[in-house]
């Protein structure tokens, strides 16, 4: 079912920026690369890719991480997910969900959650069309801070 799907490769930069730009997070591909290096050496991180058979674009990826919040059992996090506009409703997205779930099940875990932005009404139906039972809607807030 779906694309093959792998784990990510620091080759894999200038497709994962692109990816970032079409769901509205412009990147340099430099920040792309070193924020990427730096996931690729934590054991508790991982990105998965969804390629076509000969591998030569990314059609989507997922990144996950393993949580231990103090209120609740250790959890896996979908902290993102993106498919290619080109290849979306094709069961990628549905294949790499697959793929995240199965290396939470390989971590011992047996609970896996998703945050999805209000802005992004589509992916709501998709979540709960594979499983995912909407738990809570909150905020988010941010602040920059500024060092001194």
């Amino acid at each position: 079912m779906g694309a093959p799907v792998r784990p990510v490769r620091a080759a894999d930069v200038p497709c994962l920026t692109a990816l970032l730009d079409q769901l509205g997070y412009p990147n340099e591909p430099d920040a792309v690369a070193r924020r990427l290096a730096s996931i690729l050496e934590a054991p508790a991180k991982q990105i998965l890719v969804a390629v076509p058979d000969d591998d030569s674009r990314i059609d989507g990826y997922i990144s996950v991480e393993r949580r231990l919040p103090l209120e609740q059992d250790e959890l896996v996090e979908i902290t993102g997910l993106v498919v290619d506009s080109a290849v979306r409703r094709s069961g990628v997205g549905r294949t790499l969900v697959n793929a995240a779930e199965q290396w939470a099940l390989r971590q011992g875990l047996r609970t896996v959650v998703v945050r999805s932005n209000v802005v992004r009404p589509e992916s709501h139906p998709f979540y709960e069309g594979i499983g995912y039972e909407r738990k809570k809607t909150s905020h988010i807030y941010r602040k920059e801070l500024r060092p001194g």
